[in-house]
């Protein structure tokens, strides 16, 4: 298996729109972008998470965060890297208005609000990382974000952060595979309402 990671382009909207849907579910019926975009209809999500891609507005779900991995030619998975300092909440908001939300979402993402961590400027955070059934191996995994903390090194952060739902064991495992360790967890009974899961837990690898 050949496996190369690439810098996403512009032309790559749909399939991280994809990612973007799926790993916010997380095997769930609903994630956060149904509630951002008010709606769990698939193909307007995924129409609206394409636009939100490529938005002038650079947030951190903007392509330009994204690597896809390519296996012997084919898109087999994405993964997000960001800076918190850069991508801010008031750019994720910014990035959202171009594509029609006002900030009236905070409201319907409350619960998640009760559980997001404190990330402090001095951390890359690694997100979204989705590979397709097909191609599931932990050796695309770990390509994907040994490439993502490569570029986290050469803008100087030497802590790395993930984020992964309470009871998402399969991406937990897959992280502390990778050298990741649990760092703090939150929870509320708002978040688990919302979106059947406890709260969130944060972490974490020194480079």
């Amino acid at each position: 298996m050949n496996v190369t990671v690439r810098k996403a382009q512009e032309s790559d909207a749909l399939f991280i729109a994809q990612a973007l849907l799926e790993s916010s579910r997380a095997g769930k019926k609903v994630g956060i972008f149904d509630f951002i975009f008010n709606t769990s209809d698939d193909a307007t999500l995924l129409d609206y998470l394409r636009k939100f891609t490529v938005t002038t507005t650079k947030s951190y779900c903007h392509f330009s965060n994204f690597m896809i991995a390519v296996v012997d030619g084919v898109d087999a998975g994405t993964i997000c890297g960001y800076e918190p300092r850069i991508a801010t909440h008031d750019i994720f908001a910014r990035a959202l208005e171009e594509v029609g939300i006002d900030e009236s979402y905070h409201e319907r993402i409350a619960g998640y609000l009760l559980c997001e961590p404190e990330i402090d400027n001095q951390t890359w955070v690694c997100d979204f990382m989705v590979v397709k059934p097909e191609f599931k191996s932990l050796e695309i995994l770990k390509e994907m974000v040994r490439k993502s903390m490569l570029t986290a090194r050469l803008k100087g952060y030497r802590k790395v952060q993930a984020m992964v739902e309470i009871g998402s064991v399969e991406t937990e495992i897959i992280y502390k595979k990778l050298g990741f360790s649990v760092i703090d967890e939150k929870r509320s009974d708002y978040y688990e309402e919302q979106f059947g899961r406890s709260g969130i837990l944060r972490l974490q690898i020194i480079l």
